[in-house]
């Protein structure tokens, strides 16, 4: 966590700052979880991007809060791996390397994967209405253009079919895994094409959970979670040939 005897002149750093931010004050009432959740949801849309330098007096005006919570809010987040704390610099928003990507999402499709599995065994009828129910809200998402609220129910779509997989450990390291994941798996559906390919996806596992045919909706799932790596990773080849075409 940021230490705090450290003056605002040094938060201040070459670094970029965090930009400016739209937000209503927050109410008192769970004060805490609001504001990590906000916190997350900035980094996961990419208002706070990679590398980014968070300013604490700039963050608590946009959040109404003082430094209190918002620093108890910056513990939370640096526990899941989102944001990095040192003592000297404060703290800014995680990057992962080209290795950790590959290596998270090529985890990350094996949970999902056997989650579907179990899915397929487990989920009542009232969790696969639920998914169809959220399914179709994010095609409406998609036909108006709405990337957050395209993703929040896609989200909540794959939550859902590991909450249906009933298996404690799983659904613990899912968690986890998902948070550091979450603003790449955001940013992978930035083209439309990668929209569309998502949703025959989603099609499809509905259509295998209907039947309950878990090693379809496993290799779905497989397929999906991976063509997600690549997309992050082609971006972010993409991203780095830029910087160096500037430099």
């Amino acid at each position: 966590m940021q230490n705090a005897d450290i003056p605002d002149a040094q938060l201040a750093s070459a670094q970029p700052d965090a930009p400016e931010l739209a937000l209503p004050k927050l109410a008192r009432q769970r004060l805490h979880d609001t504001v990590v959740d906000h916190l997350r949801e900035f980094i996961v849309e990419g208002q706070l991007a990679p590398g980014v330098k968070l300013n604490e007096r700039k963050l608590c005006e946009v959040l109404g809060i003082s430094r209190t919570p918002l620093r108890e809010a910056l513990k939370v987040l640096a526990a899941e791996g989102l944001i990095e704390i040192s003592p000297n610099r404060g703290a800014t928003v995680a990057q992962l390397s080209e290795a950790e990507i590959r290596d998270m999402f090529e985890l990350m499709s094996g949970l999902e994967a056997f989650a579907g599995e179990l899915a397929c065994e487990r989920i009542s009828e009232t969790e696969l209405a639920q998914i169809k129910a959220l399914h179709a809200a994010m095609l409406l998402c998609r036909a108006q253009n709405d990337l957050s609220g395209y993703y929040s129910r896609n989200h909540a779509i794959h939550d859902l079919i590991n909450i249906a997989a009933r298996n404690a450990a799983l659904r613990q390291t899912y968690v986890t895994l998902n948070r550091r994941l979450q603003a790449l798996r955001f940013r992978s559906n930035f083209q439309t094409a990668k929209w569309d390919s998502a949703i025959r996806d989603h099609e499809g596992m509905i259509a295998a959970l209907e039947a309950r045919n878990g090693p379809a909706l496993s290799k779905i799932l497989r397929g999906h979670l991976l063509a997600k790596r690549d997309a992050v990773l082609a971006e972010r080849t993409l991203s780095v040939a830029g910087m160096s075409r500037e430099k």
